[in-house]
């Protein structure tokens, strides 16, 4: 009989709380070399004070502990929950609740989360979060905390294209995307593209490739050449850093594949600004 690896519901409660506040606080190492990449190839004199500018608000932030930007953004967190994890002394969802309130609370973060998306009234503490959960082999409880603003969020689009439309479709609309976005979404942004599933599985994915890290490749060789294919026709769109010109609009493409329906061909674009807070912590053993 397997042991199971009990976890505390209050562990999880202040391991979110805290990389709620390290997400927003300290911008990670992957995209602080993205950006120093970026500004090295930069040759917009703006676009180069710009990204000079990105890399000194992040010293700012880390140094003072303040938010990297004003948006704090949607709490999303993904989870990854062992088959022999066992959580005690309340439930997941209510325990990353627990930690998304009070690490928006203690770490002064701005609340943008509406109760109802009609009647637009703040539930006053960031939450509920939007929790992706999935259950793994390994003994341990990953989670992985995303703050997701609302600039590139609302940029993100979904298709269902045809098979017909191939990857030349694909392409056209991926870039398009990007285009019809501008300066919107804060560039230099990361763009993380889903292929196929269904139509809500290919957003889910194309979310989840912006938690690798920044300017990681597809381990499959022909996704890993598609990205490098799209970040080339975006970067050549010349929309440059905050939308005011440059050579580099894009820091990544990160892409994610899934099989699909013969009939269906569905493709999701899903942005993140330059202020791209993702971190993780493991609880339990491996």
């Amino acid at each position: 009989m397997v042991t199971p690896i009990r976890i505390n519901a209050s562990e999880i409660s202040e391991t979110v709380s805290r990389l709620c506040m390290d997400a927003n606080f300290n911008l990670g190492s992957d995209v602080i070399n993205a950006l120093d990449i970026a500004h090295e190839k930069e040759v917009s004199p703006i676009a180069k004070e710009i990204l000079s500018e990105l890399l000194e608000n992040a010293k700012i932030a880390r140094k003072n502990k303040m938010p990297l930007c004003q948006d704090t953004g949607v709490a999303v967190v993904f989870v990854e929950m062992g088959q022999n994890v066992e959580i005690i002394g309340g439930c997941l969802r209510d325990a990353i609740n627990a930690g998304v309130r009070k690490g928006y609370k203690e770490g002064f973060l701005r609340k943008s989360i509406v109760a109802d998306p009609l009647t637009r009234v703040n539930t006053n503490d960031n939450t509920p979060a939007i929790i992706h959960t999935e259950f793994v082999p390994e003994n341990h409880l990953k989670i992985t905390f995303m703050a997701k603003g609302g600039g590139c969020e609302n940029m993100s689009k979904i298709v269902m294209l045809t098979p017909a439309d191939g990857k030349e479709g694909l392409i056209h609309f991926v870039v398009e995307t990007v285009a019809r976005a501008m300066a919107n979404p804060c560039p230099p942004i990361i763009v993380g593209v889903g292929i196929g599933g269904t139509f809500d599985y290919a957003a889910l994915l194309a979310k989840k490739s912006l938690l690798r890290p920044v300017g990681t490749e597809n381990k499959n060789p022909g996704t890993a050449q598609l990205e490098k294919e799209l970040l080339g026709k975006i970067n050549n769109l010349g929309i440059g850093a905050q939308g005011l010109g440059g050579r580099i609009t894009a820091l990544a493409v990160h892409v994610e594949s899934h099989p699909c329906h013969i009939a269906s061909l569905p493709v999701a674009v899903n942005i993140d600004c330059h202020s791209h807070r993702v971190k993780t912590a493991i609880l339990g053993t491996e």
